[in-house]
């Protein structure tokens, strides 16, 4: 249970002694109450007893704003949450108060919810969006509930909008080939051909692929890791979507490309897939405290789709994303005899309904698991052909 009274110290001007203090919220505001005594086991009786008087209500729970409500949520939940996690949070709020007005926490109902969604709904915001943001409130009202500023969580029996799941989307084998050699003939000054083949062997998401460094390769157990970047002088943070970390199988292949092109890097080089130039430009923008965590995510390279987008129409390929070549290697996983499990945790999915989704689309489907078996060798002699060059001599 989460402790709604905090016990801090007070140094005096001396620096010599101190005396104890609580802490707590109260109508919005955070209060401090000083003790005025240093006694340890009665400070902590005196913390207990206030703690028992907000439990039951003789301190009234918290009145505020929604718009102060989801800042003392954020505050109190920390770095326990992706920036990208506030980003969300922080849309739904701003979107509920135009739909019902900056109203007190405590007078929210099930109505303001309902309210809310269709309002939603009647800007053309697609099911899948509103059920997201409705999802976030949700969730902001369950932990004021845990954390006893609310009784009940007024999102409770929301209903979400009903909409189908889009289709899980794959590139066949002979689309991944001329994917490939499109992305040779389009390699300046990102290496395309090198991520859009590291991407197809290993099911790494975009911004796992461009924070990579040199350092997560293990070029003698053949391996690359999926990793979490400080934030140091050679690297920006960034965080892992899901997990903390993983590791993943490299073919020989890519391994000697992946040499080749470290040995072409300007010495102290960090990152595997940023260009040089990119790479001083966010260093710059990192010395003006211009980047954010948000940017490692969006902003490594720009103009990202807009130049997937070229590769695909010079391979002849109906325009997809690039997160579907992350959808290509789960599918194939398990078209080629790995468990749900194994997927899994190369997958690096949170939870097991989203790995589920990827089996279903090979298993549901004769057409398409005959389809993944057969194209196996056709993959090794992917490789093959795009090692020895010889997609540019056809």
């Amino acid at each position: 249970m989460n402790e709604l009274v905090r016990l801090t110290t007070r140094p005096s001007r001396n620096g010599k002694t101190f005396v104890y203090r609580l802490e707590y919220i109260q109508d919005g505001k955070r209060k401090r109450i000083s003790l005025g005594h240093s006694d340890k086991h009665r400070a902590e009786r005196q913390r207990k007893q206030t703690e028992r008087e907000l439990r039951m209500g003789v301190i009234a729970p918290a009145k505020m704003k929604m718009s102060d409500f989801l800042e003392d949520s954020l505050m109190r939940t920390g770095d326990q949450i992706r920036g990208s996690t506030q980003d969300v949070y922080r849309e739904a709020m701003e979107h509920f108060i135009e739909a019902v007005g900056n109203i007190d926490c405590q007078r929210v109902t099930l109505s303001h919810g309902e309210l809310f969604r269709q309002r939603q709904l009647d800007k053309r915001n697609t099911p899948a969006t509103v059920s997201k943001k409705l999802r976030a409130l949700k969730r902001l009202f369950q932990l004021a509930v845990e954390r006893k500023q609310l009784h009940e969580n007024p999102f409770q029996f929301i209903k979400l909008p009903k909409w189908s799941k889009r289709k899980i989307e794959v590139y066949e084998a002979e689309e991944c080939e001329r994917i490939l050699k499109a992305s040779q003939e389009h390699r300046e000054p990102l290496r395309w051909d090198l991520l859009t083949y590291v991407a197809l062997i290993t099911g790494m998401r975009r911004g796992e692929l461009l924070n990579a460094v040199w350092a997560d390769i293990d070029f003698d157990k053949k391996t690359i890791d999926v990793s979490p970047k400080p934030d140091t002088a050679e690297t920006w943070q960034w965080l892992i979507k899901d997990t903390d970390r993983r590791t993943l199988p490299l073919t020989d292949e890519a391994l000697a490309e992946l040499a080749e092109h470290q040995s072409q890097q300007p010495e102290r080089y960090t990152y595997v897939f940023v260009p040089a130039q990119r790479l001083e430009r966010i260093q710059h923008l990192r010395q003006q405290s211009q980047w954010t965590l948000k940017d490692s995510r969006l902003k490594v390279i720009n103009n990202f789709k807009r130049e997937f987008d070229k590769i695909l129409r010079r391979a002849s390929v109906r325009e997809r994303r690039f997160h579907d070549l992350r959808n290509t290697a789960l599918t194939n996983w398990f078209a080629n005899g790995m468990s749900e499990y194994e997927v899994m945790k190369l997958a690096g999915h949170s939870s097991f309904q989203t790995t589920h989704q990827f089996y279903l689309a090979v298993a549901d489907d004769l057409v398409d698991r005959a389809r993944a078996a057969s194209s196996a060798g056709v993959c090794q002699n992917l490789a093959r052909a795009w090692h020895a060059r010889t997609f540019l001599e056809k």
